[in-house]
């Protein structure tokens, strides 16, 4: 018989719900460990990182490869084996250790059948409650790939503790503030990542820009491209040059002086609003053109559903004006509804004439007079006359039924005298195992009884003769009675 359990956790995964029990008694460091893990989340998105089938399925690695964990206790803490605690059948819960003893951390397995071979090896601390055990077998029959690894591995998503035994036991943080620590985390490194995205953005200016996309802008200014100038920078910065150039080239026209130094054209700011102004009625008239077409193609489609429409309207008008032939069925059909509805007034049945009758025929039933010592006698005596058949005034062919004799008729039975039961007694045997069972016990206690009888009267014949000379002795010598072994 089980060892009474102590406590109850659920533990919630992607393949279903695991409800465990535990046994705080027999190991309650092992289990207090555990429980105080669950409470500050630590198994919380935990995978099943190795499945053996039908001997385990092993979590409980923050790291998911086997070789982490750690315990509540800060380092790996000892085994507690219980004698009566044994890995007797599947559903089992216990702690895995590196292969040494007294290397408990975080890591558990629950097993998928019976284990003796961890025996005294591993603490086994719970055990698999109700149907949840076949969601521990759905794991065991995962697909798996290389060192018993599963190719899609089931997750723990949260573990509810149902029955805490250890009410002292405080965690250093709890569930929901390490929840919240994560989710604080993953905000700020979407808001880092963000800023990171906005400061190295540039503006694309290869695309249209409206008004609204400019104010939406808000801050980001446009990026200027300077242009290098094509000049000779000797010339400009050495305006009398030591060799001889010609005329033309000293001498050049007052217009054309102030070309030396090419700069930057930029088109004045005028055209520039006037080709902004051309693009934006451009793009506002290709989006009327579409809205016009779309409209239009609108219109066309639904002229067309309204002449679908109407011709079908059309074909249902014909069809009804076209008298639907019935068949012979329906009209016969139709004959005995007009039928069944000739006694209704109104919605409700009028039965009244039904009723009339039946008191008429009740009333004929009690005139009616019998004489069922006449009538026996007239079949005894074979008396009976033969009634000539009536026929009907309008068909002479046709026979008329009015005998009503029959409302005086009785059945009569001849008294039975037991020789049909017995008959039925002699033909057919009636096997009831009952009965057989009981005579077979009725038997048994007989042949006890003839044998108890039969020892009762050894004995008595035994004790006679064993006496004999006893009191053979005793009325010869006419003394006390003296025993004579024999």
């Amino acid at each position: 018989m089980a060892l009474p359990t102590n406590g109850r956790v659920i533990i919630e995964t992607t393949a279903g719900e695991i409800d465990i029990e535990l046994w705080s008694k027999e190991t309650p460091k092992t289990c207090r460990n555990f429980l105080a893990l669950a409470m500050e989340g630590y198994y919380d998105g935990v995978i099943f990182h190795r499945i053996v089938p039908g001997f385990l399925v092993q979590t409980g690695d923050k790291t998911g490869t086997g070789g982490g964990g750690e315990s509540f206790y800060g380092d790996p803490f000892e085994d507690e084996i219980h004698p009566r605690l044994r890995f007797a059948h599947r559903g089992l819960v216990a702690m895995a250790n590196n292969g040494k003893k007294n290397s408990n951390d975080s890591q558990f397995f629950i097993t998928l059948d019976r284990a003796d071979e961890l025996h005294g090896k591993h603490t086994l601390f719970g055990r698999c409650m109700g149907d949840t055990v076949y969601n521990v077998l759905k794991i065991g029959e995962m697909e798996i790939g290389a060192n018993e690894r599963p190719v899609y591995p089931p997750k723990i998503t949260n573990i509810r503790i149902v029955d805490n035994p250890f009410e002292d036991i405080v965690p250093r943080i709890t569930a929901a503030e390490k929840r919240a620590q994560q989710r604080a985390r993953e905000e700020a490194q979407r808001e880092r990542e963000e800023a990171e995205r906005r400061k190295g953005a540039k503006k694309n200016v290869k695309l249209l820009s409206f008004g609204a996309d400019e104010d939406a802008g808000g801050e980001d200014e446009p990026v200027v491209f300077k242009k290098k100038a094509i000049f000779r920078p000797d010339l400009v910065n050495d305006p009398q040059p030591s060799t001889d150039i010609p005329d033309f080239v000293t001498q050049p026209p007052a217009k054309t002086k102030s070309r030396d130094v090419p700069k930057e054209e930029k088109p004045p700011k005028k055209t520039q609003d006037l080709d902004i102004t051309k693009i934006r009625e451009k793009h506002a008239q290709e989006q009327a053109a579409g809205e016009n077409s779309r409209k239009i193609e609108i219109e066309k489609m639904e002229a067309e559903i309204r002449k679908l429409s109407k011709r079908e309207n059309d074909s249902d008008d014909e069809h009804s004006k076209k008298k639907v032939k019935k068949s012979y069925l329906e009209e016969e059909l139709a004959k005995y509804a007009k039928g069944r509805g000739a006694n209704k007034k109104g919605k409700r049945r009028d039965e009244s004439d039904v009723l009339a009758a039946l008191d008429s025929f009740r009333g004929k039933l009690k005139s009616t007079a019998f004489d069922d010592d006449a009538e026996m006698a007239d079949v005894g005596d074979g008396g009976e006359e033969e009634r000539e058949p009536v026929l009907s005034a309008e068909d002479p062919g046709r026979e008329v039924d009015d005998d009503q004799g029959f409302m005086g008729h009785a059945l009569h039975f001849p008294k039975d005298d037991g020789e049909e039961g017995r008959k039925a007694e002699r033909d057919y045997e009636v096997i009831d195992p009952r009965q057989r069972g009981a005579r077979a016990k009725e038997e048994e206690r007989e042949r006890k009884r003839m044998s108890k009888a039969k020892v009762g009267a050894g004995v008595g014949e035994r004790a006679r003769i064993a006496c004999g000379p006893c009191f053979v002795n005793s009325s010869r010598t006419n003394a006390s009675l003296l025993w004579v072994p024999m």
